[in-house]
């Protein structure tokens, strides 16, 4: 679904990412972790395309996308949650779900009923202001509107980050189940080693820009062998 070919990404003169190749099958849920400050987020940001790769090719469903407009690609079947959530704090959970719609070319009020069987909470609260929901409830919002634009591929940077251990659990498990209810492709990036063990088949690990591992389920269940990777 995902293919990243020799991608070389700068900011200015100052390269940020250096020859990666990673792929993502259909329906698997990866995983990409590593230290802060090693170009987790400038990856996800080249996948949607709010970054230009000044090499390498990354390409969607085998078509070249790596010149294309983030809202291109997204249009193609790609959804974004950015690191922080970024809902629209001043809009009520209902019409922050809604604005989702308006990036698929299909789109179904059904998309919209679904996010609310599946995330029971955003129902209760449909006429509150998202604004006033705690972290937890934001980052379920973000994932429900992009869902509702439909996507084949989510991208995910850092869902646990600002949200209570207690709620978590939820989150992840909640990640764990799109790709049965949705048939969502997940690509995501996060330092929370449960989180990330519970969630990945396979996990890439950025170090300075690089790929420096690429690890299976077994590997990731050897706290020694990840230890270093993450910095705990």
């Amino acid at each position: 679904m995902l293919t990243f070919d020799g991608v070389h990404v700068s900011y200015g003169t100052t390269p940020i990412l250096r020859d990666i190749d990673l792929r993502v099958e259909e329906g698997e849920t990866v995983g990409i972790m590593g230290r802060n400050g090693v170009g987790k987020t400038t990856l996800m940001k080249t996948v949607i395309g709010l970054l230009s790769p000044n090499e390498g090719t990354v390409s969607f469903h085998g078509e070249d996308v790596t010149d294309l407009p983030a809202n291109r690609r997204a249009r193609l079947g790609m959804g974004y949650i950015p690191q922080g959530r970024d809902v629209f704090p001043d809009l009520t959970v209902h019409q922050n779900v809604r604005m989702g719609l308006s990036i698929s070319d299909h789109k179904s009020e059904k998309l919209v009923d679904r996010v609310y069987e599946y995330f029971p909470r955003l129902d209760e609260r449909r006429e509150q202001k998202a604004g006033t929901m705690s972290g937890g409830e934001q980052q379920m919002l973000a994932i429900g509107r992009a869902l509702a634009g439909n996507p084949d591929l989510l991208l995910l940077d850092e869902p646990s980050e600002g949200i209570q251990p207690s709620i978590v659990q939820q989150i992840t498990e909640d990640i764990g189940r799109m790709g049965e209810e949705f048939g969502v492709t997940v690509l995501f990036v996060e330092q929370n080693l449960q989180v990330v063990r519970e969630l990945s088949e396979r996990c890439y690990v950025v170090d300075n820009g690089r790929i420096e591992a690429e690890l299976d389920s077994t590997d990731l269940e050897d706290t020694d062998a990840v230890a270093d990777y993450l910095a705990v």
